[in-house]
């Protein structure tokens, strides 16, 4: 089932030059709440500057909703350095609100008015709102508000060019890009396990949905074994990939199948129509994907765009550049949403799907995954939990595949710890490796005992009050504050640029965003 690799080692270890600028970027979410906890009913704070045009600080679904963007960066240190301060700025400028510290929205009742995302009165802002409701009109708006961590991870190009010789395509680089993808589609279910942490679920996302929850005092509901309820049909409505024939086997059939979604009516979305009797837009188009990023998977492909283009283009136009893990729950324990420890595994995973062989995929083998990733997201921490390893059905225990590939694993962190002379990469495996064997320290079964023992309302609003102290007291060292300030000036000035400016916006507003107005 899994490659023997010891000859890619070797090779790595012959040159472990090839390893040292990988790129990395973050983006969390998190709900701005009031002190006692209900969702913040107010508007993205002026002080944090233009959710529509600031290079670090926006939203995502909500107006309560946040997003922080870290730039890119080699440096792990540098990066949760940058997004620690976005957050100790955020917190100095809303210090009547906090931080809601995780992914599930819980303290929430059917009066609660979620506001859909604005950014102005450009085209293109007035497009991405249109989108968020679209959103709304397809899978409610409680759903879009669930947080995650964006993981985006690069290799150096040195990498690729040295594994080039195993890759007949000329885009070389592409291909192992998605030979990467295809291997987390296979074994990212392993990084669910580890650091899942949403195993608890309100009332209100059921909708039907038929499992045998247990409740707590504050009727929560929760699944005894489960890590990532986020991640389940409970969560996130999941993009139906086989049906769409997006299998990640080479880059010409992935844009041709996205772009197929993206033009294609749907019989369901067509029901509600682009417009009410009001004459109210209701979403962009009726179209199985309104755009590329309603493309809801754990992995995605990404590179850079230039204005007036759109992802598909730039993929097709230049490859790909790096790729987006979105299967990352926020991290309750850290006051970031993400920790050192995570990014060093998440690291060594992503350089080992690198290296395995991944066979081309099939919807036969496509399900087979998707029933893996379900049995990690609902009953993960199961006592002898098995896995499926071929389309036979044919299993394995959790602990026996999730220790094949850590062997690996500390292969590979020997490599790097020894080019940057230190022993991070191989202290993180060592403690994390502890997890196959003893469920209780995952993040999922940690926080389950908490929510259980204290309730959520008193956990969130504790460690809420905690970060939020800590970012406050932290604001008089932040060494990014005057930067962070002047961005927040010129994100308002270049917004006021565009909507004087309507030329300008459709300069940057994508072709197809255009024709999707235009069908509206």
């Amino acid at each position: 089932m899994i490659e023997d690799i010891s000859k890619k080692i070797a090779w790595l270890e012959n040159q472990p030059v090839i390893l040292k600028d990988i790129f990395r970027g973050i983006e969390r979410e998190t709900l701005r709440i009031e002190k006692n906890g209900n969702f913040s009913n107010t508007k993205h704070p002026y002080l944090l500057g233009s959710s529509l045009t600031h290079k670090w600080i926006t939203t995502d679904f909500s107006e309560n909703l946040l997003e922080f963007i870290t730039p890119t960066s080699n440096s792990i240190n540098y990066l949760l350095k940058f997004l620690k301060n976005l957050h100790s700025f955020v917190a100095y400028k809303i210090q009547n609100e906090r931080m809601w510290p995780f992914s599930i929205p819980y303290l929430y009742n059917k009066s609660t008015n979620i506001k859909i995302a604005q950014y102005g009165n450009s085209d293109l802002g007035k497009i991405k709102s249109l989108y968020r409701e679209g959103l709304k009109n397809r899978y409610g708006d409680l759903v879009n508000t669930i947080s995650g961590i964006h993981y985006n991870f690069s290799l150096p190009k040195i990498f690729w060019k040295n594994r080039k010789k195993s890759e007949k395509s000329s885009d070389y680089i592409s291909c192992g890009y998605l030979n990467l993808i295809r291997n987390y589609y296979r074994f990212g279910w392993i990084i669910t396990y580890l650091f899942g942490a949403s195993p608890a679920i309100s009332k209100y996302f059921l909708k039907n949905k038929k499992y045998e929850f247990k409740k707590n005092i504050e009727n929560i509901l929760y699944l005894p074994w489960s890590t990532s309820l986020r991640l389940s049909d409970i969560g996130y409505t999941k993009t139906p990939t086989t049906e769409l024939n997006i299998m990640f086997n080479d880059l010409k059939s992935y844009i041709k199948s996205l772009h197929k979604a993206i033009n294609t009516p749907s019989k369901k979305f067509s029901d509600i129509g682009i417009k009410d009797k009001k004459g109210k837009f209701l979403q962009l188009n009726t179209n199985i994907l309104q755009m590329e990023s309603e493309l809801y998977t754990p992995i995605r492909p990404k590179r850079k765009t230039n204005p007036g283009e759109s992802l598909l283009e730039a993929l097709g136009k230049r490859g790909i550049e790096y790729v987006e893990i979105r299967s990352l729950d926020i991290n309750p324990f850290s006051s970031i949403g993400i920790n050192k420890k995570q990014i060093l595994i998440l690291d060594l995973f992503l350089i080992w799907c690198a290296l395995i062989n991944a066979p081309k995929m099939n919807k036969e083998n496509f399900l087979v995954n998707n029933k893996n990733w379900d049995k990690i997201i609902l009953e993960g921490r199961k006592p002898n939990q098995k896995i499926y390893v071929n389309s036979k059905y044919e299993t394995k225990t959790l602990i026996e595949i999730g220790e094949t590939i850590f062997q690996d694993l500390k292969k590979i962190a020997k490599i790097l710890d020894d080019q940057s002379k230190n022993f991070e990469y191989q202290q993180a495996c060592q403690e994390t490796i502890l997890f196959f064997k003893n469920p209780e320290l995952t993040y999922s079964a940690k926080f389950l005992k908490l929510l259980i023992k204290n309730g959520i309302k008193k956990t969130g609003l504790d460690l809420a009050n905690k970060y939020h102290k800590q970012f406050i007291n932290k604001f008089p060292d932040n060494s990014d504050k005057n930067i962070l300030e002047r961005e927040t000036i010129r994100s308002h000035q270049k917004q006021k640029k565009i909507e004087n400016n309507e030329i300008s916006s459709k300069k940057i507003i994508s072709p197809m965003l255009k024709a999707n107005m235009g069908n509206n």
